[in-house]
């Protein structure tokens, strides 16, 4: 078992939200300047890593996972953290091609330009995937809405328009050193954008927004991320809280959606599931979570995953299956 002494008490999380997103980090950024001419329309398939487009000038719609379109105006930016399939499009209805089917040339590292055939003016847009420290089938990203619209929240964070602004100019000047500003510039738009929609997001009653805002829900979301490799209980939990048990499970159920032991298991195999992806042996693994046999580590593992631990040692990001079975 690990030695929790040094853990952090309830009284250490004052502020929910800035714990959480100082354990959601970017580990790396890819942005581009796109130049697209009417009539165009792009698909961008699922992935890993989250997905980020800031319209510049001109005028497009965006069609997200739900199928819903969505306009987007010059100084508009959506943000997808799970990375989830959507189409840009200049109108709804135009046929959209593969993002890699446009010109694409390399600018610096993590840094592209791509520009339509006679693409003379149109739509500017700058687009981006941000790869976090966690998969998209982590709890904490799960629970997050499926797209982040700015042009709502730039009205109560004056300071996101300035970000987006710094990030097209890095690209425009095309200078040294900027892909790595840009990861920078990226990683302080993402906690604003995550922090603002809390704050301002349409009011949301339930799921990531709901126990974020809640401040004894928000606690213990906390003390869970900041903390996964800790064999959280009930009891624990209900002390972060301060109060009974089951007056604590009532209340996490209700805001977040499915049990605290649950949860807790699901934010534990993820973390599990990324320390095998970075190379992490089986039997460390195990060990560092608190159980006494890996094959009883192994059998929680693939209830919660689906899988076997096997599968993803060593694989790296985007080399298994998009799964879950955690919900």
């Amino acid at each position: 078992m690990l030695d929790n002494s040094s853990k952090k008490e309830p009284e250490d999380y004052p502020d929910p939200l800035s714990e959480m997103l100082r354990g959601l980090r970017l580990d790396g950024v890819e942005y581009g300047r796109c130049r697209l001419a009417e009539p165009w329309a792009t698909f961008f398939p699922a992935q890993e890593a989250a997905r980020f487009h800031f319209i510049a000038c001109g005028s497009c719609w965006v069609q997200v996972p739900s199928g819903e379109w969505l306009p987007l105006q010059a100084g508009d930016a959506v943000l997808l953290p799970r990375g989830d399939g959507h189409v840009l499009a200049s109108t709804p209805g135009v046929a959209p091609l593969p993002f890699e089917r446009f010109g694409r040339k390399e600018v610096c590292q993590g840094v592209f330009d791509m520009q339509c055939a006679d693409a003379g003016g149109g739509t500017l847009a700058f687009t981006g995937s941000m790869r976090f420290n966690i998969d998209r089938l982590h709890p904490l990203l799960q629970m997050m809405p499926e797209a982040m619209l700015t042009s709502a929240l730039a009205r109560n964070e004056p300071a996101i328009p300035h970000l987006l602004d710094a990030m097209a100019r890095e690209v425009e000047m095309d200078r040294v050193g900027a892909g790595g500003i840009l990861a920078r510039l990226a990683d302080v738009l993402t906690a604003t954008l995550i922090r603002t929609w809390v704050e301002h997001g349409c009011g949301d009653t339930t799921g990531w927004i709901a126990a974020v805002r809640n401040p004894d829900v928000g606690r213990v979301l906390a003390a869970i991320h900041l903390q996964p490799d800790r064999d959280w209980s009930v009891v624990a939990l209900a002390r972060i809280m301060g109060v009974s048990r089951s007056g604590f499970a009532e209340r996490f159920l209700r805001v977040v959606g499915e049990t605290p032991a649950r949860y807790v298991a699901r934010v534990r195999m993820h973390q599990a599931r990324q320390w095998l992806k970075d190379g992490m042996r089986v039997a460390v693994v195990a060990e560092r979570l608190g159980y006494d046999a890996e094959a009883s580590f192994s059998r929680a593992f693939k209830r919660i995953i689906g899988a076997p631990p096997s599968q993803f040692r060593g694989k790296g990001d985007g080399d298994e299956p998009v799964r879950d079975f955690g919900g």
